[in-house]
């Protein structure tokens, strides 16, 4: 049994990064249900990349990947009645949580206060962009956008060139998901504790700003600006991306320490441009890092990336393939631990899923269930938590209620 079976909870997260906090929920064990609507559908249905040949709201792999193991409740949030339902629904789960623009919980009588004054113990996560007060409070966005207001983009790319951000959503699927599940797994447990609920907020911005602190210490305390410094490190020469042989593959090297420029020294073979006494240590590295750096992508570029990679970590040299979605999928050390999973989806057949990022100590992989179909659950839901007969639920899906 899960560590997170028994626990409900009610998701009115969508797209990004809230979804991916309740997906890791409900790939623990809890129980998530997801609101949304025929009227409304999560703007993930609609992303691609899609299957070919599949009904339109169910074709989306990416829908797939945020929203494994979850149930769908189709209710329509525009019809006054639905608010009801979504009332009687956050009484009876452990956790509501949601990532819209701060005042649409609100208005729909979803607010903290109004979930809480029937459900006293209710954990309730919000994710506004820029919080829930303050002049910026009905900003939103998404991850791209999050990124360039933080300064994340600016801080990716060359210094002589213009920024180049971090070539995806980033903010959605690392920092912001993973402060809103840490501080939720922490508030289950306060509450498992004291039998406390609480709010959690999650400014958006503010959890992606958290990954540039030395950066703002930097700025703070040096009288310099901060300059974009590609893939090079402080503490790293020559550290970057090489290229291999191939169509646009590389390899990731970093040496940290004078033993591992011994070592890939070695491992290249001793080349003449590498046995210069002064990269003996790593002020010399460092001071001549570009030259190094050309070198090296010299050496490196005609060499099959996979065959490089082993040659240099059998010799004790940090090296990694900048491994394609294809690599990924075959990659050993993700298959040898049932990472990936072909699973059946009712709409697109069978699927490949992303499992679970992280496991519990002892726990073994467990099998997925695949994103729901919409509105898939809506009739067992009702009669298994909300008590409702047939005919009710009939009364509701003819006037567009449950639809």
């Amino acid at each position: 049994m899960s560590d997170l079976a028994g626990l409900r909870v009610l998701d009115y997260c969508w797209v990004g990064a809230g979804a991916f906090v309740t997906k890791m929920l409900a790939d623990h064990g809890a129980e998530v249900i997801k609101i949304e609507s025929r009227a409304r559908p999560d703007n993930l249905r609609v992303a691609p990349p899609f299957k070919a040949g599949v009904v339109a709201l169910e074709a989306s792999g990416y829908f797939a990947s945020r929203n494994s193991n979850k149930k769908s409740f189709a209710l329509n949030m525009s019809r006054p009645e639905a608010r009801a339902i979504a009332r009687r629904l956050a009484a009876r789960c452990s956790v509501v949580t949601s990532n819209f623009r701060p005042g649409v919980m609100e208005r729909w009588g979803l607010s903290y206060d109004d979930v809480r004054s029937e459900n006293p113990d209710v954990i309730y996560l919000t994710m506004p962009m820029q919080g829930a007060t303050g002049p910026h409070a009905q900003f939103v966005g998404f991850g791209s956008t999050i990124a360039a207001v933080s300064g994340l983009v600016d801080r990716g790319g060359l210094p002589d060139r213009a920024p180049v951000g971090t070539g995806t959503h980033y903010p959605d699927h690392i920092p912001n998901p993973g402060h809103a599940l840490v501080a939720t797994l922490a508030a289950i447990y306060e509450r498992s504790r004291s039998g406390r609920g609480q709010a959690v907020e999650v400014a958006q911005l503010e959890s992606t700003v958290n990954v540039l602190g030395p950066e703002l210490m930097a700025a703070a305390l040096l009288p310099r600006r901060y300059e974009r410094r590609g893939n090079r490190s402080d503490d790293a020469a020559p550290r970057g991306v090489f290229p291999c042989s191939g169509d646009d593959r590389w390899c990731a090297i970093s040496i940290r320490d004078d033993a591992e420029w011994r070592a890939l020294v070695a491992a290249l073979g001793r080349p003449a441009w590498a046995l210069d006494p002064a990269y003996e240590t790593f002020a010399g590295r460092k001071s001549d890092e570009a030259a190094i750096e050309r070198s090296l992508a010299d050496e490196t570029r005609s060499r099959e990336p996979f065959a490089l990679m082993h040659l240099l970590q059998e010799h004790g040299v940090p090296a990694a393939v900048v491994e394609t979605p294809g690599d990924l999928v075959e990659d050993e050390h993700l298959t040898a631990r049932g990472y990936w999973q072909r699973t059946p989806h009712p709409a697109m057949g069978p699927i490949v899923m992303n499992g679970l990022p992280f496991r519990t100590v002892g726990e073994t992989a467990r099998p997925m269930r695949a994103a729901p179909l919409l509105g898939e659950h809506t009739w067992e839901l009702a009669r298994d938590v909300l008590e409702m007969d047939r005919g009710e639920y009939e009364r509701l899906v003819a006037a567009q209620v449950l639809f």
